[in-house]
């Protein structure tokens, strides 16, 4: 009997850098898709959050957390503010299912994540400059909470971007 194979990864960094910001990342075809989303996922399906679609990752970036000095991803502070796994669930007119790396070529990408912090179904959906991430309304939604503000640490560590900032002096 095989086994089914792991549902990939999601992680969202919170990274200080020029412009404080998180970085939703979704494992795609062994790379992780990436866009920085200045204010973080909202959880209110009211707020549209601007996503800027940025250079993929290699999947071993997912867990990394620690002060860049260089810019080559840009210097500052990283941390894991969320992780776990997603399911894609994009489908086209048809109903059927579209791959998650055909469905970003496509310009929607609806997907469900199953993490520490998030848990519930969000979109990104680009625009004529950029993407926007929506939160889909679904049993998760909650207009009057604010994770980004309400769980400020790192699954990982349990630092603040502040504390992760405060290890490279």
């Amino acid at each position: 009997m095989s086994s089914l194979p792991e549902a990939p990864i999601f992680v969202v960094q919170l990274h200080d850098a020029r412009r404080r910001h998180y970085d939703v990342r979704l494992e795609v075809d062994g790379v992780l898709k990436s866009w920085a989303v200045p204010l973080g996922p909202s959880l209110d399906p009211v707020v549209k959050r601007l996503a800027v679609f940025t250079t993929d990752h290699a999947l071993e970036y997912a867990t990394y957390e620690g002060v860049h000095a260089e810019a080559k991803y840009g210097s500052g502070a990283v941390i894991v503010w969320d992780a776990g796994v997603y399911t894609n669930l994009t489908r086209d007119k048809q109903r059927r299912l579209v791959e998650p790396a055909d469905a970003i070529e496509r310009g929607h990408l609806k997907f469900r994540l199953r993490g520490v912090k998030l848990d519930g179904t969000w979109a990104f959906t680009r625009t004529d400059r950029d993407w926007l991430m929506v939160k889909v309304r679904d049993e998760s939604a909650d207009p009057l909470l604010d994770l980004t503000a309400t769980e400020p640490r790192s699954v990982l560590s349990g630092l603040t971007i502040d504390e992760m900032a405060a290890t490279a002096t």
